[in-house]
């Protein structure tokens, strides 16, 4: 298939968990023969801040202005089997109406922040997407699953919302050895958010606080001048991708925080939670419904309400422990969430949307029988 994405970012994964999903997914599509068009606009912030400039699993179409760029964009939608326009897209809107009046035969909506979409359309403050746009896509592809995706069609008439949540790339993220520059008792991973900072603070700094004698690693941009970490913090602005695997690999314990938005609506798995896990790291999470059919609480993840449970497990639970926790949580996403395993899902849901395009296209007779017209009803 040719697949046309416009997303966010594909080329900078700072500040924006967008690109590490992108390229997973668009990499797992590249190896099973499908030929994908990125289109990306060029903005300072990413532009400044690129790690994968030139990405060699898609063609990268970046571009400054919609309206120049149009010409070019629709004449890659010629020859689309699909079309997947992802959340928080510049030029969203428009974008929208674009692919809804073309001939690509599956039309789809990429949701990465579906909770957060939800209630910009609900007070009609969406930037990237119209509440009047959401029953044209064949597919709503949605990071998040659970009973939202059912509100999407009931609310707002989506087609068909389903789950097609973040992934990571198996041939890329697997146990590396320690690295001395990466090690800690306790990890985290996360661009700064206002929502998540309270977390923050109670589930890492203030056990921080709690044992000074342990290292504990940050690593994120956008984070406010005024934080005041702890001696024994570490604080990483950025970390390119390439050494997130190393990072876990060398990290104790790791943390999985989740933003108030996602954890209101539940069924909302970080591509973090993935990532750590396929590294064989073991991992502490705040607790959201739906978290127990992702990884099983107890037996393949931890999880901590407070501050003191944080500190109970860097100092009471033992390593031999915690590696047969991260073994099993490793084994249940290889199985179920690796980049080709989620390419697979993309594959059927696409083909399913096609199937049932062309059976409400089916040729109706060309002659009808001649119908009396209905008597008019005082």
């Amino acid at each position: 298939m040719k697949i046309a994405i416009f997303g966010l970012s594909i080329t900078s994964a700072w500040g924006n968990g967008h690109a590490t999903t992108y390229r997973a997914l668009v990499r797992a599509l590249a190896r099973r023969n499908h030929h994908v068009v990125f289109f990306e606009k060029n903005q300072e912030w990413y532009e400044s801040n690129r790690d994968l400039p030139e990405p060699d699993f898609c063609e990268l179409r970046l571009y400054d202005q919609w309206r120049s760029a149009l010409p070019k964009i629709r004449h890659e939608l010629q020859s689309c089997d699909v079309a997947l326009l992802g959340s928080y897209f510049p030029d969203g809107t428009a974008a929208a109406d674009l692919l809804l009046g073309s001939n690509v035969p599956v039309k789809s909506f990429y949701d990465i922040d579906t909770p957060i979409t939800v209630a910009k359309l609900r007070s009609g403050q969406s930037e990237y997407l119209h509440a009047h746009q959401v029953p044209g896509f064949d597919v709503y592809f949605s990071f998040t699953g659970g009973p939202i995706l059912r509100q999407l069609e009931s609310e707002f008439g989506a087609r068909r919302a389903v789950p097609l949540y973040c992934s990571f790339d198996e041939e890329k993220y697997r146990r590396r050895k320690a690295c001395a520059r990466y090690q800690s008792d306790l990890s985290y991973m996360g661009t700064y958010a206002a929502d998540r900072q309270p977390k923050v603070k109670s589930l890492f700094l203030e056990p921080a606080n709690a044992a000074p004698q342990l290292k504990f690693l940050l690593a994120g941009p956008q984070y406010p001048r005024r934080v005041n970490w702890p001696k024994n913090v570490r604080h990483i602005k950025h970390l390119s991708p390439r050494w997130h695997p190393h990072f876990y690999s060398s990290s104790r314990l790791t943390l999985n925080l989740t933003r108030e938005a996602m954890v209101a609506s539940g069924f909302s798995p970080s591509v973090r939670l993935f990532e750590a896990a396929a590294c064989a790291c073991p991992i502490v999470s705040d607790h959201w419904q739906g978290l127990d059919t992702v990884l099983r609480v107890g037996r393949e993840i931890l999880v901590a309400e407070n501050s003191d449970q944080v500190t109970c497990f860097l100092k009471d639970v033992d390593d031999a422990d915690l590696r047969r926790m991260a073994e099993l949580a490793r084994e249940r996403v290889l199985a179920e969430h690796s980049s080709a395993h989620r390419a697979e899902e993309f594959e059927n849901h696409v083909a399913s949307a096609r199937d049932r395009s062309s059976e409400q296209n089916l040729t109706l007779p060309t002659s009808l029988p001649a119908q009396r017209p209905a008597p008019l009803i005082n």
